[in-house]
């Protein structure tokens, strides 16, 4: 029996959200990408990009339905975006049609990090705890300050962790940097910080 090999075009389980397109860029087919991250190395790390439909305010009505998947042919930087072009992309009118699409990609193709560095989607859902082992909260994400990356954590109510279904958990924002952000363990699924129980705590 032949082994089946899966489709590349498959939506990998380990996709990660990465940028969104803007709209067209030039008459050649390229578009025009805001990355979520400051450094786009893990947008780059790909030359095959999957894409989902916009949400929210990016949604286009009687928009055509987006192809599951972009093959890049080239990418780079411009100033605070990136363009790319595409190997089905031809013209301006099909770049434009892509407008707010979100672009993922997946996580194992990532560039590996180095030890003092760490991507933000692997710090969601790692408990923080202070100096004093009292769990401040779960990250639940990330805020970018331009100078540096602000923990979002949601603090821990007497519902449980979380807090109930019904109600919003306060949070605590705490900066991503090491005067306060001591040690991170991914395998432990736990950030150890220097930080009082009162502070950064939004109700």
């Amino acid at each position: 029996m032949d082994a089946v090999t899966p489709s590349s075009d498959v939506f990998p389980p380990d996709a990660v959200e990465v940028a969104r397109i803007l709209g067209a860029w030039g008459v050649k087919g390229w578009v025009k990408i805001q990355p979520y991250a400051e450094d786009p190395q893990a947008l780059f790390s790909s030359k095959r990009w999957y894409v989902k439909a916009p949400e929210g305010p990016f949604v286009v009505p009687g928009a055509p339905p987006l192809p599951p998947l972009l093959k890049v042919t080239q990418a780079k930087e411009h100033g605070d975006v990136v363009v790319a072009g595409f190997q089905d992309v031809q013209s301006r009118d099909a770049a434009e049609a892509l407008r707010g699409a979100r672009i993922f990609v997946p996580r194992s193709s990532f560039p590996t990090a180095s030890a003092d560095e760490f991507y933000w989607v692997d710090l969601i859902g790692l408990q923080v705890f202070n100096q004093d082992n009292i769990v401040l909260g779960t990250v639940v994400g990330l805020l970018e300050t331009g100078t540096h990356c602000v923990l979002r954590v949601e603090a821990p109510t007497s519902d449980g962790p979380t807090g109930p279904a019904t109600a919003q958990a306060p949070e605590r924002l705490i900066p991503f940097v090491d005067a306060y952000v001591g040690r991170v363990d991914l395998a432990a699924r736990r950030i150890e910080v220097e930080w009082a129980l009162d502070w950064g705590l939004d109700p």
